[in-house]
């Protein structure tokens, strides 16, 4: 992101009401894929605005996944503090792991919130632990990488297995953040908090962060307001399986799809007006984040 962009956006936000959360979005059209992106600016109240984070694990069974999470995991947690002290409230979802944090004040936050009842059901598929919402053929078409390996992008292909035990020691869970991978409780949390809004960060966006209860295919479906912050976000693709792009390539291929089936992106300067976060290993002058 160039300099002049960063000034003309730290500037609009100088312009906001005081405590607004000023928004710099960006979506695609699903009918035109040729077209030119569309970006807005909107205006959100940051007490009605929820910041949830994807399973941001300690480890993880590619090595090159858990490599890219433990460089994001610095970055991101310093956009967890700055959404934080603005007023959003901070949920923790690393999913199947929540037995982990059972008795902190955080986990207990999300069991003991007020059943509410959701406007549509929420999905009772299984999927890696928790409730999954499947792609939604009408909607949306198939991924535009193939992921059908897994996506592992290491040389020495790994093994597959359960290497993760909590979320990532780097991110910090401060007292007034909840905890859960549990769709309802999900709901029960934002409803209890009037919450509206909802800003979805973290791994792997072709998979978890489409696809768990809490996170955006569910969210939409909801009726939420959705958000993919595309900065802070990761896939699981192999560059040796189609389209036979490069990793970070093929990141990009995904936050469109997402832009043009399911929700518009921002990247995390609009919540700490410091530059994008990129991969030290995307050589790219232009990335998805600018």
């Amino acid at each position: 992101m160039n300099r002049l962009l960063l000034l003309l956006m730290w500037t609009s936000a100088l312009a906001a009401p005081a405590g607004t959360l000023e928004l710099h979005t960006r979506s695609r059209s699903s009918a035109d894929p040729g077209a030119a992106p569309e970006l807005k600016t909107v205006r959100w109240d940051p007490a009605r605005t929820a910041l949830i984070l994807c399973d941001m694990w300690d480890d993880h069974w590619c090595k090159s996944a858990a490599r890219r999470v433990g460089e994001m995991a610095g970055p991101l947690n310093a956009v967890v503090r700055d959404a934080r002290a603005r007023g959003l409230f901070i949920i923790h979802a690393p999913s199947s792991v929540t037995t982990f944090y059972e008795g902190t004040p955080q986990r207990e936050r999300a069991k003991q919130a007020p059943y509410a009842p959701t406007p549509v059901p929420l999905s009772t598929q299984e999927r890696w632990g928790t409730g999954w919402c499947w792609p939604d053929t009408p909607r949306e078409p198939a991924m535009p990488v193939d992921d059908s390996d897994m996506g592992c992008d290491c040389a020495e292909k790994c093994t597959i297995r359960e290497a993760w035990t909590r979320q990532i020691p780097a991110i910090e869970i401060a007292p007034e953040d909840a905890i859960t991978d549990n769709g309802q409780e999900t709901w029960n949390l934002l409803a209890e908090r009037g919450i509206t809004q909802v800003i979805l960060a973290g791994v792997h966006l072709n998979m978890c962060v489409l696809g768990r209860p809490f996170a955006i295919r569910q969210q939409v479906r909801l009726g939420r307001e959705v958000v993919l912050c595309r900065d802070l976000t990761d896939t699981m693709y192999n560059p040796e399986k189609a389209p036979r792009v490069s990793h970070f390539e093929g990141t990009d291929l995904v936050i469109g799809h997402v832009e043009r089936f399911w929700c518009p992106t921002i990247t995390s300067t609009d919540l700490t007006g410091r530059p994008p976060f990129r991969f030290r290993d995307d050589p790219r002058l232009s990335r998805a984040a600018d």
